[in-house]
């Protein structure tokens, strides 16, 4: 699923059992442009996510939503503000 905002890809990954959410995740940032952002729609809060961005340069903005999905704004460490 793409997103409205350039450079920005969104992916819903709510329902999904683990470990199915973080490997698409995963696999989206393989494909993400250097100054490219992450959508990502989950039921629970990706908590194991957070330490594997954080190792690999990510940085992540969570922000819970009235309907009970999380929604996380991953983006390169250092790049342009993610708003």
């Amino acid at each position: 699923m793409t997103s409205e905002v350039p450079n920005e890809v969104q992916i819903d990954v709510s329902g999904l059992e683990p470990p199915e959410p973080m490997v698409r995740v995963l696999e989206a940032l393989d494909l993400l442009a250097d100054d490219g952002r992450l959508r990502v729609l989950i039921d629970r809060q990706p908590v194991p996510l957070y330490q594997v961005l954080q190792r690999n340069g990510y940085s992540h903005l969570t922000t819970a939503r009235a309907d009970g999905l999380y929604e996380v704004l991953i983006w390169i460490t250092g790049s342009a503000s993610p708003v």
